[in-house]
């Protein structure tokens, strides 16, 4: 009973901010914002090549991430299937833990020697929004390996 008591009172009080013109999460960004910024960070990560030397994600890691890749040199990547799930990790170059959105601007100022989104930035938000899609359902194994 306390509980139901509790979502209404939620109900009320969210429906009162949106009659005095106040918005909410819900309300400003409406029911597809989720959606939209993953399918605009699938936009970015095929296409986009933030100013740099021409590639773009989908250069390396191919089928939009979800299949094993390649670097220039040859060298063979996994895919990212899992990505969102084993960040945040311990990156042995920088000698630090560094997170998903760290990964993705260390990727596009080194490999694409691009010019990253700034980390609050739409953009960053939907490619790190993109590449959690593609971890979905996958179990968290915070420095674990790629798939």
């Amino acid at each position: 009973m306390l509980a139901k008591y509790r979502s209404y009172m939620m109900l009320g009080i969210l429906a009162g901010l949106a009659v005095a013109g106040i918005s909410t999460p819900a309300t400003a960004a409406g029911p597809d914002a989720l959606q939209d910024a993953v399918q605009h960070g699938k936009h970015l990560f095929m296409d986009a090549g933030f100013g740099g030397n021409g590639r773009h994600c989908n250069s390396c890691h191919r089928g939009g991430g979800t299949e094993a890749g390649q670097l220039p040199d040859g060298t063979a990547i996994p895919s990212l299937n899992n990505a969102a799930s084993i960040f945040p990790r311990f990156n042995r170059r920088r000698g630090a833990v560094i997170t998903l959105q760290d990964q993705v601007h260390n990727c596009i100022q080194g490999a694409l020697q691009g010019i990253a989104p700034a980390p609050d930035s739409k953009d960053m938000v939907a490619l790190v929004s993109y590449l959690t899609s593609l971890s979905q359902g996958k179990p968290i194994d915070m420095g674990g390996q790629p798939q």
